[in-house]
């Protein structure tokens, strides 16, 4: 694994990675090395393994929060703590004022620790505080929310765009300086969406002809089918070469408003969250690529990370945060970035069916079968 530079914001980037045969899994050992980590690990030990972890997750559109996140974060609390720990767990709907209300009861309530993804990373830094104020650790999960964060673990979000941006140009190859692209961004209030788009102008900007940006309200994928739909007004549909959608629901209402507007071809599309439906039109040709960032590791080591605080265990702690981020009110803040893997036609089967997050049966149903003898999944 390679590590790059570091940028001004003090964090240690983690290399591209775009090789198709190696497993996204296979990444787990790295930033887990022996060493002296930063950050205040410094509570003292005043429980067991009888502890709560409060988990809150900010919707549940993106279908790995359900049905991957919070499982394996339980199962692993449950697997460190002998059966005994628990793990009260919310989710906000996509409502910033839902998930506040959700982490001051989990305040009220006297949980151990509490992850958060947070929807809006500025709105949640009042509860942050107040975690604080009561003792309660707070590690940020997926995005960087503000406050006095003690952990953070995700992924390289810039490199996440990058990768995005990275597959759209190779793509376009010799037509790419002449390609007009259009850029489906995510949420403002969301702390990822700028890394994202950092990362994919760090690739698209001076390679392609970028002719609108979009900005997208709580990744909303109405929104998003609007949007498309306004540019293909404006630009026409035979002129747009691709789109830098930055998740998989978004590309899947552009690509709905490319087919309503009756485009005989859909241009390359990019995504991000490896969805079912969203590697299932990869298959079928509609969705060029989507970002498989692996939820396993993410999980566990958030977990990990999580039960190793409440209970003082400094080195080990250390040992899962050796990377380092600021955010807007908070610097050096210890973390985790976890790499990421482009996934197109050619590597689903190394990627996400061999690291078990779908089976080829949940893959090619009836509607995909044509499509996946095609491609050779199998």
């Amino acid at each position: 694994m390679n590590v790059r530079t570091p940028h001004t914001s003090a964090v240690r980037r983690i290399g591209i990675t775009l090789a198709a045969s190696v497993s996204a899994l296979s990444l787990t050992a790295c930033g887990v090395i022996d060493g002296i980590g930063g950050g205040d690990s410094s509570a003292a030990p005043e429980k067991g393994d009888d502890i709560t972890v409060g988990l809150l997750l900010p919707d549940k559109d993106t279908a790995r929060f359900e049905k991957f996140d919070y499982p394996l974060i339980k199962k692993e609390v449950g697997s460190l703590t002998n059966g005994k720990g628990k793990v009260d767990y919310a989710n906000a709907e996509a409502s910033p004022d839902k998930q506040s209300q959700q982490f001051q009861q989990m305040i009220e309530d006297q949980v151990d620790v509490i992850l958060v993804d947070a929807l809006d990373a500025k709105a949640i830094a009042p509860d942050v505080q107040k975690a604080e104020d009561a003792g309660i650790p707070v590690i940020a999960y997926d995005r960087l929310a503000e406050g006095p964060i003690s952990a953070y673990v995700s992924h390289d979000n810039e490199l996440v765009g990058e990768v995005q941006g990275r597959s759209l140009v190779e793509e376009l190859g010799s037509k790419a300086a002449s390609s007009k692209v259009v850029m489906m961004n995510g949420d403002p209030a969301d702390p990822n969406t700028a890394r994202f788009k950092n990362g994919a102008l760090d690739e698209l900007e001076g390679e392609v002809d970028i002719v609108k940006r979009y900005d997208t309200d709580k990744w909303s994928p109405e929104i998003a089918k609007k949007n498309m739909e306004r540019a293909i007004a404006s630009v026409g549909l035979s002129n747009i070469a691709a789109v830098y959608s930055a998740n998989d629901g978004m590309a899947g209402a552009v690509i709905e408003a490319f087919k309503e507007a009756g485009a005989s071809r859909i241009p390359p599309v990019t995504g991000q969250d490896a969805n079912l439906d969203a590697v299932q039109r990869i298959v079928a040709g509609e969705q060029f690529m989507t970002v498989y960032k692996p939820f396993a590791q993410e999980a566990t080591n958030a977990a990990k990370m999580a039960v190793y605080k409440v209970q003082g265990r400094d080195i080990e702690f250390d040992a899962l945060t050796q990377d380092s981020v600021d955010s807007e009110s908070e610097e050096n803040i210890p973390a985790q970035l976890v790499s990421v893997v482009a996934v197109t036609q050619k590597n689903i089967e190394s990627t996400v069916v061999q690291d078990g997050v779908y089976s080829v049966k949940e893959i090619c149903t009836a509607e995909y079968a044509a499509d996946c003898a095609a491609i050779g999944l199998k």
